[in-house]
């Protein structure tokens, strides 16, 4: 284990017995990347901002069923940030969205340093995806980053909803076999 995954494991621990102190450290370290999988996702800042007050607030109810020995945190927090991120946009899917969406205010975004980084991610990302088989590729993006349910997915390749479990599955572990230094 990284020392932050044991950070991690730890600040887990103690929001779980309900420090605050630790949920504050918690959310100082996991909140830039777990926002940027809220906007990636969402792909509207005010939207990813709600999000993530949202997941904290779900890590702070559910902090007790992390498991380190199934994973690790971040991976765990991740996993939180984008099953809410999902659950956002298929409910926006299903209605149509209020007034408040109508008045977004232009953002800044962030600064060269972030973006520069960004990039070099995104590039590692696009390199490891590119070794997948382009339609496994195309449903893990469409899993994972656009929401679809598994269904939808099975029904829209013609296979077995456990095939398509398996591609994804594999798909995944792929990736991570590529994009771990």
């Amino acid at each position: 284990m990284t020392d932050e995954t044991e950070e991690l494991s730890a600040l887990l621990a103690r929001v779980a017995l309900r420090d605050r102190r630790a949920f504050q450290r918690l959310y100082d370290a996991a909140a830039p990347r777990l926002f940027a999988i809220c906007l990636r996702m969402l792909k509207d800042r005010s939207e990813a901002e709600d999000a993530l007050q949202e997941v904290f607030v779900r890590i702070w109810h559910n902090a007790g069923r992390y498991r380190p020995e199934r994973g690790n945190a971040m991976a765990w927090l991740n996993t939180v940030a984008r099953n809410h991120a999902i659950d956002r946009l298929r409910s926006a899917r299903r209605g149509a969205l209020g007034i408040e969406v109508a008045e977004v205010v232009a953002d800044p975004g962030p600064g060269p340093e972030a973006s520069a980084i960004s990039r070099s991610e995104t590039r590692r990302i696009e390199d490891c995806m590119s070794t997948l088989m382009p339609d496994r590729a195309e449903a893990v993006r469409l899993a994972y980053l656009d929401g679809a349910s598994y269904l939808e997915l099975s029904e829209r390749y013609a296979i077995p909803l456990n095939t398509l479990r398996s591609w994804l599955r594999r798909s995944l572990l792929q990736l991570r076999r590529c994009l771990t230094p």
